[in-house]
C-alpha cells in the first residue's frame, strides 16, 4: 500500500502542485485547505504516515494547528513537515520545538519535495519497527526472567518435604489481595514476583531443619529467623529489579510489632511485605506439614480473624477474609 500524505494549504495552487508531485512519486496524497479540516479529517478517516503543513493559514496558524494536532493524536507520531516561503531562523525554532521534522521552502522543488517526504517516511517506518523489536525482545527477555524466578521458587519449594508449590500459590494470593486493593498493571507483576521469591532465604538453611518433625529448639529457631535476611541479600543484587528484596526481608514482621528481622510494626512494614505476610500465613495454615495435615477452614479463617491488627494488617487480612468467605468449596489450598 502506497504511503498517505496530508498536504494542508489555503493555496489551492499549492495543494495542487504538492499533490501532483507526489502523486507521481507514487504517494497516496489527500489536500485540505486549513487546520479545523485536518484535525477533523484525521478524527474520522485516522493518521496518515507524514503532513504537510503551511504555517501562514488564516484563522489556524500552522504552528497552533500542529499544538491540537499532538494533543488529539494521543501518542501517535505522525511526522510533520511545515510549509513556508519564509527564510525566518525564528519560525523554524519555533517549528521543531513543537514537534515538526523540518522545513521545506516553497515554490517547491519536485525532487528536493519528494526525496525529503521519502526519507522522512522511511525514518519514521524504521523507527517504528525499531521500538516494535525492543519491545518483542523486552518481552522475551522478561518472559525468561519469570521463567528463571519460578524454577528458583521450586528449588525452595523442594527443600521442604510437606510443602508442594508454597511459593507460587503465595505469589498467587499476594497477587489477588493486592489486585482486589487497587493494584494495577506492573504493581501487580511486582508483588507476584516478590511472593514467589519469599522464602528464598532458605536456600541458606540445613534440610534438616526446614522438615524436623519435631519443635525446633531456640537455636534452631535463630537459623530459621536468619532466611529473611539472607534472603534479601541474595536479592538486593538483581539490579532491574531494586524492590524484589522487600517481600524477602520482612514478611515475618508482625503488624503489631514483634515480628522479625527488624521488630518493625504498623505502616513501617512495607505494603508489599504486609499483603505477603498474609498470603504467606494462609497457606502454612492450608498446607500440610511434618507435623499436621491441612487444617479445616473454618479454623484458618478464625486465625486470619484473630491476626487482625497483631500479626497482619486488618485491611489486608479483611481481604483474605472475603476470599476465604468466597472459596465455599476449599479451592484455595494445597492439594
Amino acid at each position: 500500500m502506497a504511503d498517505w500524505v496530508i498536504v494542508v494549504d489555503d493555496d489551492p495552487v499549492n495543494n495542487r502542485m504538492a499533490g501532483f508531485i507526489l502523486s507521481e512519486a507514487g504517494f497516496r496524497v489527500t489536500a485540505l485547505k486549513s487546520g479545523q479540516s485536518l484535525l477533523d479529517y484525521v478524527e474520522n478517516n485516522g493518521y496518515p504516515d507524514l503532513v504537510l503543513l503551511d504555517i501562514n493559514m488564516p484563522v489556524m496558524d500552522g504552528f497552533e494547528t500542529m499544538r491540537r494536532f499532538r494533543e488529539q493524536a494521543q501518542g501517535k507520531e505522525t511526522p510533520v513537515l511545515f510549509l513556508t516561503a519564509n527564510e525566518n531562523e525564528d519560525l523554524e525554532t519555533k517549528g521543531l520545538s513543537l514537534g515538526a521534522m523540518d522545513f521545506i521552502k516553497k515554490p517547491f522543488v519536485p525532487d528536493v519535495l519528494v526525496i525529503r517526504v521519502r526519507h522522512i517516511i522511511e525514518l519514521n517506518h524504521l523507527q517504528k519497527d525499531l521500538e516494535q523489536e525492543v519491545k518483542k525482545k523486552t518481552e522475551e527477555n522478561e518472559k525468561l526472567f519469570i521463567q528463571v524466578v519460578q524454577s528458583l521458587a521450586d528449588a525452595i519449594d523442594a527443600k521442604d518435604t510437606y510443602t508442594n508449590g508454597h511459593s507460587g500459590r503465595v505469589a498467587q494470593y499476594s497477587r489477588e489481595i493486592a489486585r482486589r486493593y487497587g493494584y494495577k498493571g506492573k504493581k501487580l507483576d511486582d508483588i507476584y514476583m516478590m511472593g514467589l521469591l519469599h522464602d528464598v532465604g532458605k536456600i541458606g538453611v540445613p534440610d534438616a531443619l526446614i522438615n524436623k518433625p519435631a519443635k525446633l529448639n531456640d537455636e534452631e529457631f535463630e537459623q530459621i529467623k536468619n532466611h529473611p535476611v539472607m534472603g534479601a541479600r541474595i536479592l538486593k543484587n538483581i539490579k532491574a529489579m531494586p524492590t524484589l528484596a522487600t517481600g524477602a526481608r520482612w514478611h515475618h514482621e508482625r503488624f503489631g510489632g514483634g515480628g522479625y528481622p527488624d521488630s518493625l510494626s504498623g505502616e513501617t512494614i512495607p505494603e508489599e511485605a504486609r499483603i505477603i505476610a498474609v498470603a504467606d500465613s494462609y497457606d502454612a495454615m492450608s498446607s500440610r506439614r511434618s507435623y499436621r495435615d491441612v487444617l479445616p477452614q473454618e479454623i484458618v479463617r478464625m486465625e486470619i480473624e484473630k491476626g487482625k491488627g497483631t500479626q497482619f494488617d486488618p485491611k489486608f487480612a479483611d481481604i483474605m477474609l472475603a476470599m476465604i468467605d468466597e472459596d465455599q468449596d476449599y479451592q484455595m489450598r494445597e492439594t
